[in-house]
Parts: structure tokens; C-alpha cells; sequence
């Protein structure tokens, strides 16, 4: 059975802005919840203002929060955004790019004809690549960077993850050898893998950047009854801590929301 693994973008009242944003930027996208704030709300908002927008982008459902200014997005978590043509991703680059900030600029890479990477105006990146989709078809692929101090875990965290959700496979592991600049030998340059029947990818990365997974990008894991988040919840925290409100950080620092829907 396929769990819905819902990719959770903690804004600052943005949430709207962005998920109208993103839905015009892939055909078909749609939104599909909003939900308010009630009165009270430990958040401080405004009774009634915009809590989460649900929203879908090629199959793949996400949510947009308005959580407040505590946490900034950072490309310790991207999202892949596959496309079958260069102009389908030179079109969609530029959309994304519009008000944000360019880390690789579109062009041809040893991996893709046409690829780039971009932070978008809302501060969340996306990795544009045009052919080599998964093998699923999926065209939005969640990335997990390990740099800095997690730096060296990618391969180690697929196989953990792997063994929580059930409908989880480890896919290609292709790692960095003799003499590719500093990187060691071994570690992980892209990982494929599927979760609980979504496509992912995770990553090593020998530059410290100065940054990693923190609150602002989370994983929801909806379950359907309490026995089914106990379970996720105690073998994702097995070595993170517990936060609240069903929120967690697993023993590689990624950011999880275990919740009953």
C-alpha cells in the first residue's frame, strides 16, 4: 500500500502566493485544501487567516504552511523536477526562476543535456533536468543533501528509510571514485530511491555549506489510524527526538510530521 508522503514548505504567510505560484507553473497543477487558524492558536495568527494550503503538482501532493518566520528554507532539501524536453525545462526554469536566485545555471552537465538548479522567490530549490526520468515516470522527486556534519550518511539513510516504509526499494547508488576532485571514494554523487511508492533521491556533498535539513522542509507521513503513527513515529525517531504536534527529527537530522488523517 502506497503511503502518502507529503512534502511540508514552512513559509512566513506566503502559503497561498506560493501554491498559486507552483500550480500555474506545471500543467494540471491544482489546489486541493485550505485550511484556517483556529481562535485560539499557539501559532499567533490571526483567527481565520491561512494555516496550510494542499495543493497537487503532477501527481505529486504537497503542502504549503504558513508557520511563521522561525525557519528559512535552504537547499539541503530540493525537489527534482523532471522534464521530457530541453524547451519544457528551459520554459519551467525560467518560470521558477523569476524573483529568485540561480546555483547552476541551465545548461548541458555530464548528467542531463539540459539541467539546472535554482532557489525560487518563496526560497525553496528545485533541480530542473530535462530526459532521465525514474523509472516510474514520476516528474517530482524530493533530494536530500547530506553535507556539513551529515556529510558521508546519504547511503546509510536510504537503506534506514527503506526498512520503516513498507512499498520501498533502493535504486541506483551511483558514488564517487578515484579521483573526482575531493570528494571520497565511495560516497554517494546520486541515489535513487523509492519510498513507500514515491521517488526519491539523496546525495553526498564533501562542501560545507553552511546549511542542512532543518523544520522549514518536512515530510508528512498520513496515517490512517493511531497504531499505524506509533509505529512510524517510534522507528523515524529512533535516534532524532520528538518534537510536537507529531513533529520529529529522525538520527540524520530530516524533519518528519507523523500525523492521522
Amino acid at each position: 500500500m502506497h503511503r502518502p508522503l507529503v512534502p511540508c514548505i514552512w513559509l512566513d504567510d506566503q502559503a497561498e502566493a506560493a501554491a498559486a505560484s507552483y500550480v500555474a507553473a506545471f500543467p494540471a497543477g491544482r489546489v486541493t485544501a485550505t485550511s484556517r487558524y483556529p481562535d485560539p492558536n499557539r501559532a499567533g495568527k490571526p483567527p481565520g487567516s491561512v494555516m496550510t494550503v494542499d495543493f497537487e503538482l503532477a501527481g505529486q501532493r504537497l503542502t504549503a504552511l504558513n508557520g511563521g518566520p522561525m525557519f528559512t528554507l535552504n537547499p539541503s532539501i530540493s525537489l527534482f523536477a523532471h522534464q521530457d524536453t530541453d524547451a519544457e525545462a528551459t520554459a519551467l526554469f525560467a518560470r521558477l526562476a523569476d524573483g529568485g536566485r540561480v546555483l547552476m545555471p541551465l545548461g548541458a552537465y555530464p548528467w542531463s543535456p539540459c539541467y539546472g538548479w535554482v532557489t525560487d522567490r518563496f526560497g525553496l530549490s528545485w533541480q530542473v533536468m530535462a530526459g532521465r526520468r525514474p523509472a516510474s515516470g514520476a516528474t517530482i522527486a524530493p533530494c536530500l543533501m547530506f553535507s556539513d556534519g551529515r556529510h558521508g550518511r546519504a547511503e546509510e539513510a536510504i537503506r534506514r528509510y527503506v526498512e520503516i516504509f513498507p512499498d520501498s526499494a533502493v535504486g541506483d547508488l551511483a558514488r564517487y571514485g578515484e579521483g573526482e576532485g575531493d570528494a571520497p571514494v565511495g560516497t554517494i554523487k546520486h541515489g535513487r530511491f523509492t519510498l513507500a511508492g514515491h521517488d526519491l533521491v539523496a546525495m553526498d556533498s564533501h562542501v560545507n555549506h553552511g546549511f542542512g535539513f532543518n523544520e522549514a522542509l518536512s515530510f508528512q507521513v498520513r496515517c490512517d489510524d493511531q497504531a499505524e503513527v506509533d509505529r512510524y513515529r517510534d522507528a523515524l525517531v529512533d535516534g532524532g527526538e520528538l518534537s510536537h504536534g507529531g513533529w520529529l527529527k529522525d538520527r540524520f537530522g530530516v524533519w518528519w510530521q507523523v500525523v492521522k488523517c
